[in-house]
């Protein structure tokens, strides 16, 4: 179970990349490996400011459709654009190519709830 050491983590299973006042946002190996193929990713939140929890899109596996959760609050500035083409680049690189979504961060002190790269491998 390949888990990034810096990066933060819900319980959810997504993780957050943090580059200063943005985070990139994707979902974890252990999540894409719960799903299986990918193989369609909806995302329609682009320019909302969501709040931590809120459901910022969705993920299309052949087995299953599951939301996937903001982990902080924040504006959606970005959805990544190879998705569309290419969704199973969360399958085979969830922590590059497969990110979701940039993020504004609208309040760095929500970072100090998530779990560190410890924590979630206690989790799973």
């Amino acid at each position: 179970m390949n888990v990034p050491v810096d990066l933060l983590y819900t319980k959810d299973h997504e993780w957050l990349r943090v580059e200063g006042e943005f985070g990139y946002v994707g979902i974890t190996d252990f999540a894409q490996g719960e799903l299986g193929d990918v193989v369609f990713v909806e995302i329609e939140t682009i320019g909302e400011s969501l709040q931590k929890g809120d459901v910022f899109g969705t993920i299309e596996a052949v087995k299953t459709v599951s939301d996937m959760f903001m982990p902080v609050g924040g504006e959606v500035v970005e959805v990544n654009p190879s998705l569309e083409q290419s969704p199973d680049a969360v399958n085979k690189d969830p922590y590059g190519n497969g990110w979701m979504i940039k993020i504004r961060i609208s309040d760095p002190a929500e970072e100090g709830t998530l779990l560190d790269p410890e924590k979630y491998k206690a989790l799973l």
